[in-house]
């Protein structure tokens, strides 16, 4: 099966300045995804025929990248996917296309790998990749975690009249009755071929892996990276295969 992984990153940033190529524990943020992707190869790619491709306007980042070793196709961010307004997906697609054309290969699954979400191991990235391929009919897996509010008892919305209401209203009288709630946390997203190459956008099967709560903090603001610093050292002190992370971003040139 051949697989193509993307990162997907410019260089502009509102919420946080730069936060592409910002750094997490002494080492560009790019380290630990670069360190993610060559996990996976190590302990699961032994059955895939697995590329790399990079859509980016950071020249900074892919000279973060180059120190990693990591062999990659460059995709340059086209201006109009380059907006605050720009789907991901309309980005993922352009990749694919791209990466096909320019080397002859057909890709069965696109995997992308957001790189302000690197606390992702390499079981998580085929945990991911195996739930979309385990049922035929699924579009698209993603990541999630274990949602800490529940629309039905603690997240509230405002309405018409002023007044604060449950999300989803229910007669629901215990937590532990309601449905399970989960948070996409933005770290892996696997699609198939035929669904990212198609124009449905909300009609999809979607498909998620469960991620451990506490691996991962999606960068929007800078309390998020200060966050994100404290349990990174928790992780990586505490748990082998974030350890392991640790150990491989240790081998990259340090830019």
């Amino acid at each position: 099966m051949n697989i193509l992984f993307t990162i997907c990153a410019r260089a502009g940033s509102k919420g946080v300045r730069g936060k592409n190529t910002r750094y997490l524990c002494g080492k560009p943020l790019a380290y630990y995804t670069a360190a993610a992707f060559e996990e996976y190869l190590t302990s699961y790619g032994q059955a895939v025929q697995a590329s790399l491709a990079v859509n980016t306007d950071s020249n900074l980042l892919l000279e973060q990248l180059n120190h990693t070793g990591l062999e990659y196709l460059h995709v340059k961010r086209r201006p109009d996917l380059a907006g605050d307004t720009a789907a991901k997906k309309d980005v993922i697609k352009d990749t694919l296309e791209e990466a096909e054309d320019t080397e002859g290969k057909r890709y069965e699954i696109v995997v992308d790998l957001d790189l302000t979400s690197p606390l992702r191991t390499a079981a998580d990235i085929d945990g991911t990749i195996q739930t979309l391929l385990r049922d035929k009919n699924a579009d698209i897996a993603y990541t999630v975690t274990d949602a800490r509010r529940s629309p039905y008892f603690n997240m509230v919305v405002q309405d018409e009249n002023g007044y604060y209401t449950t999300v989803i209203p229910s007669d629901f009288v215990a937590r532990q009755q309601a449905p399970g709630c989960y948070d996409m946390n933005a770290s892996i997203y696997a699609y198939r071929r035929e669904y990212l190459l198609s124009s449905r956008i909300n009609d999809r099967r979607a498909l998620a892996w469960i991620m451990k709560d506490t691996g991962i903090l999606d960068i929007d603001c800078e309390h998020d990276l200060e966050l994100m610093e404290i349990i990174a050292g928790h992780l990586f002190s505490h748990h082998e295969a974030y350890g392991a992370l640790k150990k491989r971003t240790d081998s990259y040139k340090i830019v």
